[in-house]
């Protein structure tokens, strides 16, 4: 049962609940979401499976039954592993796309909340400010100056003002100016109100219109253009080999049955379609992790960056500290205050004016950690004084100006006709508001320079009174009187100096980015380990041109006094100077900064939905250690890719050279198609879960940055990855020469066999890590089930009758069983010794 809103209260947690059983998620028909049936359906199309039914089919047609329904087994267990991959990897994606949701603070049980867009409900109270996405088509209650920007739905970008409803409004259109009706997806640009949810998802303007908004888009990245070049050129060579296989096979043999089954498993042999499964699942659960460490992956492709990442230009207010503000310092005059909150005593009657206007400047219903904390404040100290005015109503006030860098609220007092003002800022622009006097000036600069030097957040606050309700536009045409400044202090994280540590370990340069005074950024700057000497100023950065910025931004880790839109010149200037750079913002006017980014960051806690759009990436807790510990996760991911890449590579030149070679010397054959889809059975989960599963490398955040032009898998680590194929391919020809002079067909291919599985078990362990011992003692279980499952299912083939005549085995007495696996191991020994010597790492 649906019960009405309470006024000022919103709905309750149990209406809100009930409204989202019946009406569904706030959200559209996403089709981009794949179904078990789809995955099955794509899977169904891969060369890999349809070479497999191929084989099967082949084995039915010519009467090998028991052949052909292994074929078919393994069909089955192919298309099973397939499933439950591509569904852990739809899954992560699917998470991601919860997160992705635009945020909603809403009013629920006369709390705000901040909840997933799709969580909301109709009847919600939405509480929308500058910045913010509307997450449902609602009406406005209450509303000053707010704006919205429609042309998502009317394709006009001048905003158009929006008023609070007063009874029942009549219908509008989007578009209209002085309505108090807003849309899902459109873009709140100036001012705040509260509005009722009216229509949610499919039932909103936007969901009638059958638009498709907030999913994670696919992008084609440098590395998947890569891969699928790679892959297209060795389609076509195993296409080639497949069918010389075919003709010679057939020609020299008389035996065109088995000439087909060979061709078929040189094909399975030679296609490397374990690539495209790489490029997906490791992305996708890399971002899936990166969620667990409080990171939301908007855009995939970033992962690739986050490894090359060189400069981390930071906030310093909530990113660096804890966004958590206490007012600490209080001065009005030539008098001197220092907060205590735990010390018994009251207020000095000087001050009182300066803590009084300091929150009619703020908001009533404060969100803001600076308006928290002057609400705060009175409260401790001016409870039971006159100096609180619940009874007072707010008539007029002027949104925080960019330019003057100040806010304003006009009061109406209960007994009086005249309106107060009261008005609060930065320093500079409280000075100029009350046109003092240079020696006024100078005091008040010097009372800023030392609270600053304390690294506190200093703002100052004046006052006015106006006669007549014709309010000016501007606050510079009130008379205001300045009434004192306000030290605010907001303590840097614990970890931050670690954290600091560990970026120049890892070659990573931190540039620090605030509004506050130079002075208050070099205290904060020491406390988190950065270097202070060279300090540039928002000022100093107008002045300078692109190129005396690049120059200067070399040696910069503070920036200080920066306005919003500064930000976009540093990007600029470190980018044109060959630095891969994340940045980080919040606001609206940060938006074309983190898309500049090479990695833009977003805070997910205080941000709005438009900074959030433009970035690569959210902090959900708005905690700068987040992006180290990304970082950190963004190289894993690099490292493990590379990993993986190399020994698929490395893996398919001895199996695809025993599938081609021992035909052509005269030998018998010794792979065919069930041979292949045994040996897929142990590359599939090795190279997509066991490999994505893998720790990070003890020395990544050891070592600088990576080259963000070299290629993942070409140069040095292809070669290395060829190099170990090559040698594995020539020890299990070698042990199939040796065992077809001296042991029957059966027996020498069992040997060989042996061989070649040992040895693909051995690459796995040998791309792990650049210490064999590490690669055996570092944990992972995936790869323990997958090693102990494959030696199993070796043992059953070898030793079960019914499957060694299908795989054409014989048992292998133990010596001869010791001997392959030797020789398996010994395959990768000695490239382990080349490895230690040269110094050389497949993942790095």
């Amino acid at each position: 049962m649906n019960e009405p809103a309470t006024p000022g209260q919103g709905i309750s947690a149990a209406a809100a609940a009930d409204r989202l059983r019946a009406d569904g998620p706030n959200a559209l028909p996403d089709g981009q979401r794949r179904t078990w049936l789809i995955i099955l359906l794509e899977t169904a199309r891969e060369p890999m499976f349809l070479l497999l039914l191929a084989a099967g089919t082949l084995y039915l047609v010519f009467g090998e039954l028991q052949e052909g329904l292994i074929l078919f087994g393994f069909v089955l267990v192919t298309v099973g592993l397939t499933l439950w991959q591509e569904g852990k990897t739809e899954r992560a994606i699917e998470a991601l796309r919860d997160l992705t949701s635009p945020r909603a603070l809403v009013i629920r049980d006369g709390q705000r909340l901040r909840i997933a867009g799709r969580e909301v409900v109709r009847g919600d109270w939405v509480v929308l400010t500058e910045g913010d996405r509307i997450p449902a088509d609602s009406v406005v209650l209450e509303g000053s100056g707010l704006q919205v920007d429609e042309s998502l739905l009317t394709g006009e970008a001048v905003p158009v003002a929006k008023i609070a409803t007063t009874g029942e409004p009549a219908p509008a259109r989007p578009g209209g100016d002085e309505t108090p009706y807003v849309y899902s997806g459109t873009l709140v640009v100036a001012g705040r109100g509260i509005a009722r949810v009216t229509a949610t998802g499919p039932k909103s303007k936007i969901g009638r219109i059958g638009m498709a908004l907030g999913t994670l888009a696919e992008e084609r990245s440098p590395l998947q253009r890569q891969t699928a070049k790679l892959i297209r050129t060795l389609a076509l060579l195993a296409l080639g080999m497949s069918l010389l296989l075919v003709v010679v096979h057939g020609l020299l043999r008389g035996d065109w049955l088995a000439a087909l089954l060979a061709g078929i498993a040189l094909a399975m042999a030679m296609l490397p379609e374990e690539y495209p499964v790489v490029l997906t699942v490791f992305p996708a659960l890399g971002a899936w992790r990166l969620s667990k460490e409080k990171v939301l992956t908007r855009r995939i492709a970033a992962i690739e960056t986050l490894g090359a990442t060189s400069v981390l230009c930071v906030d310093k207010t909530g990113t660096l500290t804890e966004n958590h503000m206490t007012v600490a310092r209080l001065w009005a005059g030539d008098d001197r205050f220092t907060v205590n909150y735990a010390a018994p005593g009251e207020l000095p009657e000087a001050f009182h004016a300066l803590v009084e206007f300091s929150i009619l400047a703020s908001e009533t219903d404060p969100f803001d950690p600076m308006d928290k904390a002057f609400h705060r404040l009175g409260e401790r100290f001016l409870a039971d004084t006159e100096h609180l005015h619940r009874d007072w109503t707010l008539v007029h006030d002027y949104g925080l100006n960019p330019a003057l860098r100040t806010m304003a609220h006009v009061w109406k007092a209960v007994d009086s006709e005249v309106f107060v003002v009261a008005a609060k800022g930065a320093p500079e622009a409280i000075i100029n508001l009350c046109h003092l006097d240079a020696a006024a000036q100078s005091s008040i600069a010097a009372a800023v320079e030392a609270m600053a030097a304390e690294g506190l957040r200093v703002l100052g606050v004046a006052r006015a009174r106006f006669p007549g309700a014709d309010f000016p536009a501007i606050e510079h045409d009130f008379d205001f009187e300045f009434v004192g400044l306000l030290g605010l202090a907001d303590p840097l994280r614990a970890e931050i100096p670690d954290v600091m540590r560990q970026c120049r370990e890892a070659g990573i340069r931190v540039v620090m980015i605030t509004g506050d005074y130079p002075a208050t950024a070099r205290a904060i700057a020491r406390q988190a380990g950065l270097a202070v000497d060279d300090i540039l100023s928002g000022d100093e950065l107008a002045a300078l041109s692109d190129t005396a910025l690049q120059a200067r931004m070399k040696t910069v880790s503070v920036c200080a006094r920066i306005a919003p839109e500064q930000k976009l010149a540093i990007v600029q200037a470190l980018k044109a100077d060959g630095e891969i750079t994340a940045m980080t913002g919040d606001g609206v006017n940060d938006a074309p900064a983190l898309k500049a980014a090479h990695v833009g960051v977003a805070m997910g806690g205080r941000g709005t939905d438009v900074a959030r759009e433009a970035a690569a990436l959210v902090l959900l807790n708005d905690n700068f250690a987040s992006i180290v510990r990304a970082v950190r996760l963004g190289r894993r991911v690099f490292d493990n890719m590379r990993k993986s890449m190399s020994y698929i590579l490395a893996v398919h030149v001895p199996i695809a050279g025993m599938a081609l070679l021992p035909v052509l010397l005269g030998y018998p054959a010794l792979l065919f198609p069930m041979h292949i889809a045994f040996l897929e059975l142990i590359i599939d989960p090795a190279c997509s879960l066991a490999f994505e599963n893998e720790a990070a490398e003890a020395e990544a955040m050891q070592r600088p940055p990576r080259d963000p032009n070299a290629l993942l898998f070409g140069g040095a680590t292809l070669w290395l990855a060829l190099l170990q194929g090559i040698g594995v391919l020539v020890v299990v020809l070698a042990a199939y020469a040796w065992a077809d002079g001296r042991l029957a067909e059966p027996e020498a291919r069992a040997f060989a066999f042996t061989a070649l599985v040992v040895t693909n078990l051995a690459l796995i362990f040998s791309n792990r890590s650049r210490s064999l011992l590490a690669s055996l003692t570092a944990p992972n279980p995936i790869l323990w089930s997958v090693t102990g499952l494959t030696l199993s299912l070796l043992a059953l083939a070898l030793y079960l009758p019914t499957l060694a005549s299908v795989f054409r085995f014989a048992p292998l007495p133990p010596a001869e069983l010791a001997a392959a696996l030797g020789l398996g191991l010994a395959s990768v020994v000695w490239f382990q010794l080349l490895k230690i010597k040269t110094g050389c790492d497949t993942s790095s």
